[in-house]
């Protein structure tokens, strides 16, 4: 697993150039097993609730690609 920002850090720069809220924002929601049917972001750390929490800050979670995405 990688932190956050560092999954962030590379798409802004290979990819989407235009902030990192946006890509951050996302990632968080592919990793949240009530917003999509399947999750496509395996998650350590707080992203948020189903009630409204909002996700911890990039520095404090690390992601991975899960096996259905691949």
């Amino acid at each position: 697993e990688q932190k956050s920002a560092r999954v962030v850090g590379d798409v802004i720069g290979k990819y989407h150039p235009h902030g990192d809220i946006a890509v951050y924002d996302t990632i968080v929601r592919m990793a949240q097993p009530f917003s999509l049917r399947y999750m496509l972001v395996d998650g350590q750390g707080n992203f948020g609730s189903i009630d409204g929490d909002s996700a911890a800050a990039m520095r404090y979670t690390e992601v991975r690609m899960s096996k259905i995405a691949h």
